[in-house]
């Protein structure tokens, strides 16, 4: 495993020598990949000198790996010509995302220097809405027609696979209009006749995203159907260009990132990912503050419904002890139930059609679970203080309150599924205070009614 510590050290050592030669050397002997968690360790300044000693080939190909900030950042502080022809190597929709995150006059600036053809496309993918397939694809895909030879195909890949910025996946096949007729695989190619016509081994049976397709839908797509690339049509069925699946992969883990900061009640909707852990305090605060207040008039609400109940703490002191115990169970049971239920619809293993049947299994799962830690608690409140009767109601409030968070733990996600709103915001604070103050509400309402005028 690569020891990222000392290799830091060791590029330390040899910028602080001042030695060029050496410094591209130990570049060099790195792949792209390695060189990007090496760059995430290194202060801007030593991320500049090193960036700076990279070939254009190379530095296009760690540009790929490195989170946008750091793109910008290292881009606008090299030479204008070099940034372009770095630039000019990266294929056209990584071009268009690190073009899209730099200041508008910046990017046309390098618009203006990129060779006019690939500026056209990159300039047509800036157009597009950056989370859908329009925005995401590469147009530079092989196209050939129905009239064409195996042995014409593979002449032609051999030409045009050699050009900066092809990805070799598919080859499809497309009328003068360019519409989409069919799609060959290269095995496909590969294992038929040379003298066989396209028209005759194409399939025409074709999975294609539009270019309007957002990225929820693309992630499924290429989830269900396991192809290493889809292509995208307009409107009108004309090839537009083709999704890949490295994309995808990215894709997958920017939705999974946003998943877990909806489930912590952190936004991403107008704050960037990377402003959150490293950029502007201030943005980072906005970040996290909107949920936060939401949840604190919540938590207001909970102390309200403590303080409704207040001559019962007044009556009998010791209940306020199990108030915790009560939040901290049914808080997490629910989390597990959101958590399940949010991955579940997100996976597709989980569907609205299926709702009724996962409640019911999840309520019987909390009543269960509920039961079980009821009478756990039970036990040891008797055990501990002698009092049959306030085991008994502490552990039927355990009980009721555990099972009421598996409920809205459930029902919660699959509600928002619904209206078109995303579950995963299902699992934020809301939801845990929501439950505080229900099993509050509970757990009060059966000491008064049955331990208060028993003790007083």
């Amino acid at each position: 495993m690569l020891n990222v510590a000392n290799i830091v050290d060791r590029l330390r050592e040899i910028m602080d020598d001042e030695s060029v030669n050496q410094l591209r050397d130990e570049m060099n002997s790195y792949h792209v990949a390695d060189l990007a968690d090496i760059f995430q360790e290194l202060k801007p300044e030593e991320r500049l000198q090193c960036f700076k000693v990279l070939n254009v080939d190379k530095a296009a190909d760690l540009v790929e790996y490195l989170p946008p900030q750091m793109q910008v950042e290292l881009l606008g502080d090299i030479d204008e010509e070099v940034a372009s022809r770095i630039i000019n190597k990266l294929p056209h929709d990584a071009a268009a995302d690190v073009l899209g995150d730099m200041e508008e006059d910046e990017s046309e600036t390098y618009l203006d220097k990129l060779p006019q053809k690939f500026s056209e496309e990159v300039r047509e993918l800036l157009a597009y809405n950056e989370d859908t397939a329009g925005g995401l694809m590469n147009p530079a895909v092989i196209t050939v027609n129905v009239g064409m030879s195996v042995q014409d195909v593979l002449n032609g890949i051999r030409q045009r696979a050699q050009e900066d910025n092809m990805e070799l996946y598919y080859i499809y096949v497309t009328d003068k209009q360019s519409h989409l007729l069919g799609v060959l695989s290269l095995r496909k190619l590969l294992t038929s006749p040379v003298s066989a016509k396209v028209e005759d081994i194409m399939t025409t049976d074709i999975v294609k995203l539009h270019v309007d397709d957002y990225n929820d839908f693309i992630v499924d797509e290429f989830m269900k159907y396991q192809y290493n690339a889809l292509p995208v049509v307009d409107l009108y069925n004309r090839l537009k260009g083709m999704v890949t699946w490295d994309d995808v992969h990215d894709l997958f883990e920017e939705e999974t990132t946003e998943e877990i900061y909806q489930s912590s009640g952190i936004s991403t909707e107008a704050i960037d990912e990377d402003e959150i852990l490293t950029g502007n305090l201030i943005n980072a605060v906005r970040a996290r503050t909107p949920w936060l207040f939401i949840t604190l008039i919540g938590e207001f609400l909970a102390v309200q419904v403590s303080n409704h109940f207040n001559h019962t703490v007044a009556a009998l002191p010791l209940v306020a002890v199990f108030m915790p115990l009560l939040a901290g169970l049914g808080g997490n049971i629910g989390t597990q139930s959101i958590t399940l239920m949010v991955r579940g619809l997100s996976t597709g293993e989980l569907t609205l059609n299926s709702a009724f049947h996962h409640i019911l299994r999840e309520c019987a799962v909390g009543l269960l679970i509920g039961t079980i830690f009821g009478l756990i608690v039970a036990g040891v409140t008797f055990g501990w203080q002698h009092n049959i009767e306030l085991g008994v109601v502490v552990g039927v409030a355990m009980t009721i309150n555990m099972t009421m968070a598996t409920v809205i733990g459930t029902l919660t996600p699959f509600g928002l599924k619904a209206i078109n709103v995303d579950p995963a915001i299902a699992s934020g604070p809301l939801i845990a205070t929501t439950i505080d103050v229900i099993g509050l509400t509970i757990y009060f309402t059966l000491v008064s009614t049955f331990l208060v005028k028993t003790f007083v």
